[in-house]
């Protein structure tokens, strides 16, 4: 089975079309269970930080260094890190949020958050070639990164830029589907449930390093508690998958749940429209990165 493509050219058309034809029997409400993710360009699989370590021609080639890479954040992390955290679950969504490469791969309950990682440019996502902390950040949280044969930017010679043409992607998640085929209960998993995933106690990720290859395949959403206003702001949720070998959607695909995953894809005369629609319903860098830094590539972005 495909994955459904869905081709938009406004945030109207997008909220459209994710928003359920029928009331919610229980609720009386439509509104949409999925989780969002989105790319600035539609022809990216979804590969997680891990899967990108090392580079992405071709990618997984460092994914067996993620024990020894969670190790020495624990040890470095340690005088910044609460010493409250549930389980290591709840550290490795830590090292996750503030960058670390993990096989966690973000994703987001709001389709306009999903849209500003989308519709971010090649400069504003990949922070112009300079560090720069909110720009790293938004690259990493949805996977932004310069596509293998994108054109180098014209700006400096007065042209329009070719990245400025590249479609872009909305991912849309059925993750209660994924839940059902792998057996687990309709309900985003916490830190907690993540114990006794796979029966009894004690599943941690160590475990999941560990015996990869001895463990059933499975993915599932992974609800982090809230580190810090970020996460609230982006309505932010991880899933977790038990594979490194392949990107999530090849994943889905060879077990049998493509149809889980919908592509709803902005052509690249668009992007600036729905870029622009963004800005007017206020889903910007100083709201969802709420912070001077958030405050400060907001305005750079919107008056460049």
């Amino acid at each position: 089975m495909e994955i459904a493509t869905v081709r938009i050219r406004s945030l109207g058309e997008l909220i459209d079309r994710v928003t359920p034809d029928e009331p919610d029997p229980v609720t009386g409400r439509r509104r949409d269970s999925g989780v969002y993710r989105g790319a600035g360009d539609s022809r990216w699989p979804m590969l997680t930080s891990l899967d990108r370590l090392g580079g992405v021609n071709p990618p997984h080639t460092k994914c067996d260094l993620e024990e020894h890479v969670l190790r020495n954040f624990i040890r470095y992390s340690r005088p910044y890190v609460s010493s409250d955290m549930r389980n290591d679950w709840e550290l490795l969504a830590t090292a996750q949020h503030h960058g670390v490469p993990t096989r966690l791969l973000d994703w987001t309950y709001s389709p306009f958050v999903a849209a500003h990682f989308a519709t971010l440019g090649r400069r504003d996502a990949e922070g112009e070639g300079r560090p720069d902390r909110v720009a790293d950040r938004e690259a990493r949280d949805h996977g932004a990164r310069s596509a293998p044969d994108a054109a180098p930017d014209a700006t400096a010679q007065g042209e329009e830029p070719a990245w400025r043409g590249t479609e872009r992607v909305i991912w849309r998640l059925d993750w209660q589907r994924v839940h059902r085929a792998f057996d687990f209960p309709e309900l985003a998993m916490l830190a907690e449930d993540l114990d006794g995933l796979r029966g009894g106690t004690g599943f941690t990720p160590w475990a999941l390093m560990a015996r990869a290859r001895d463990i059933a395949p499975f993915a599932c959403l992974f609800e982090p508690p809230t580190l810090d206003a970020r996460i609230a702001a982006q309505s932010a949720v991880f899933t977790l998958c038990s594979d490194t070998s392949r990107a999530f959607d090849r994943f889905l695909d060879a077990h049998g749940l493509a149809d889980a995953l919908t592509r709803f894809v902005i052509p690249g005369e668009d992007v600036a429209r729905v870029r622009d629609q963004l800005d007017l319903v206020t889903i910007d860098e100083r709201r969802l990165f709420p912070d001077l830094d958030g405050v400060a590539t907001r305005l750079r972005r919107y008056y460049s």
